[in-house]
This record gives C-alpha cells, sequence and structure tokens, in this order.
C-alpha cells in the first residue's frame, strides 16, 4: 500500500490521495519504460554472431584493454586527491573555502567538449610543451588518463565529501585526546569509517572513465590502436557504418555499467542517494 515517509523512514498517515498517487506512477512509469525498452532495443539488434566478429577485431580488443588500464589508473589518481580533499572539506573550514568548493564543481557543470578543448590549449603553452618534451600527453595514453581524471575525480571529491559530512568527527576527537596525531587519526580513524564511500567513489569514477568521450576525443583523439577507447570505438565504428560494432561495444559497456551498480548497491554506502552523480 502507497504510504508517504517522513526524514526518519517513518509512516506519516494520513487520508489517501489516489489521483496524486497514480500521477507519481505514471509520470514514473514512463521514465522507467523508456530506459528499459532503450536497453533491450540494443540488445535485440545485434546477434552472438556479431558479437563474435566484433570481439575478435584487434582493433576492438585494444580498445577494451585501453579502457580498463585508463580507467583503472584514473579510479586510483581519482581517489588519492578526492579522500583527502573531501576531508579537508569536511573537517576544516579556512579562508577561500568557498571558492575552493565552487571550483570543484567545473568540471562537473563544464560541457565535456570544452574540458578537452581547454586540456588541448593547456599543453600548447610553454609549460605544456616543455612537459611534453620529456613525457608525450598530447594525442598519447596518458592524454586519455588525464581527460578521464579531471572530469572524473570532481565525482570523487564529492563522494568523500559527503561522505566524510555523514561520519562523526567524534571518534577523531577523542584520538587527539589520547595522544594521536591528525595524521594518526586520520588513518587509524576517519579512512576505516569512511571505507563503504571510498568504495562508492571508486565504482562511480570507473563508470565514468568508462563512458568519457568528448574530452578524449579532442584532447587524445579516435587513433585506432593508440588513442582509441570503448566510447571512441562506438564512434568509429558508427561514422563507417559498422552499426553492428558499435551496438557490440555498446552491450558491453551496458553490462559494465550494471555491474558497478550492482556493486555500488550492494557494499558501498547504503542509504544515501547523494553520491550518485
Amino acid at each position: 500500500m502507497w504510504h508517504e515517509t517522513d526524514s526518519a523512514g517513518a509512516a506519516v498517515r494520513g487520508k489517501s490521495d489516489w489521483p496524486f498517487y497514480c500521477g507519481l506512477g505514471l509520470l514514473t512509469s514512463v521514465y522507467l519504460i523508456l530506459i528499459v525498452t532503450m536497453l533491450l532495443a540494443a540488445g535485440s539488434y545485434t546477434t552472438w554472431g556479431h558479437l563474435g566478429a566484433a570481439f575478435s577485431s584487434p582493433a576492438i580488443r585494444y580498445s577494451i584493454r585501453l579502457s580498463l588500464l585508463s580507467c583503472t589508473l584514473t579510479t586510483l589518481l581519482s581517489l588519492c586527491v578526492g579522500v583527502p580533499t573531501g576531508y579537508l572539506l569536511s573537517r576544516f573550514r579556512f579562508p577561500g573555502i568557498g571558492v575552493i568548493d565552487a571550483l570543484l564543481d567545473v568540471p562537473i557543470v563544464l560541457p565535456p567538449l570544452v574540458i578537452g578543448l581547454c586540456l588541448l590549449i593547456l599543453f600548447q603553452t610553454s609549460p605544456g610543451r616543455w612537459l611534453q618534451g620529456w613525457v608525450p600527453i598530447t594525442y598519447a595514453i596518458p592524454s586519455v588518463v588525464l581527460a578521464q581524471f579531471t572530469v572524473s575525480c570532481a565525482f570523487a571529491v564529492r563522494t568523500m565529501l559527503v561522505t566524510f559530512d555523514q561520519i562523526s568527527p567524534r571518534c577523531e576527537q577523542v584520538a587527539l585526546t589520547l595522544g594521536c596525531s591528525r595524521t594518526q587519526a586520520f588513518w587509524t580513524v576517519a579512512l576505516p569509517e569512511a571505507r563503504r564511500g571510498i568504495l562508492t567513489a571508486a565504482t562511480l569514477v570507473w563508470a565514468r572513465s568508462l563512458g568519457e568521450f568528448g574530452p578524449v576525443l579532442i584532447f587524445s583523439g579516435a587513433t585506432r590502436m593508440r588513442t582509441e577507447v570503448l566510447p571512441t570505438t562506438v564512434f568509429l565504428e558508427l561514422s563507417t557504418g559498422n552499426i553492428e560494432a558499435a551496438v557490440a561495444v555498446s552491450l558491453l559497456m551496458i553490462v559494465a555499467a550494471v555491474v558497478v551498480l550492482a556493486i555500488t548497491r550492494a557494499f558501498g554506502v547504503r542509504g544515501h542517494r547523494e553520491f550518485l552523480p
């Protein structure tokens, strides 16, 4: 039976308003039906033969390997930045925190193509050209990781900020009064309590990196067997008219997204929808 709940999850009694409930259910169902039918349509478009032919292509197998490698590296880098940054913004107040908080949202709200263009321009400056004299970045594998990291790290920061906001600092304060340094309190108290949030951040960053297209296309290009990842594979296959291969790669990404969501729901932070981007 339909019922309304308050912020604590307790049922709120009141007279039934079935037209209102039916309207909510109808609007929600329309969007759910769109999602389900979209996935079913993609799955029914291809066959096992098309899947086998697509995944036997050396270029597609290379894009799968590069996607796995780049997404994993991006996740590790994002956690290395996101965990301490989220802790800093959650536990401390200092001048300029509002500006920092706003800047961290820039990669989220900017169009992906603009981010890729900004990265491309950055490495055409004197410092960027000097750095590329030592390490090739633009239109090379490092550019793929950097493009993914620029966008995905912001989601890691936001996830960890919410995580630490929901963890009481009292245990850390007790550890400090018992003689622990701030560093020891962070490693031995705060970090273990944030493990579910870290797992949630990792899975969301990995999934976001897997689907990143705009910045990678502009900053890394879509060169076969060099900077090709799964989203650019879909783009390249569509541009050549090979729709079956594009759908096969898309189904692989859908499966990966479902697995990531399942992991997040099962082992990540429970009961807090704020973690989903």
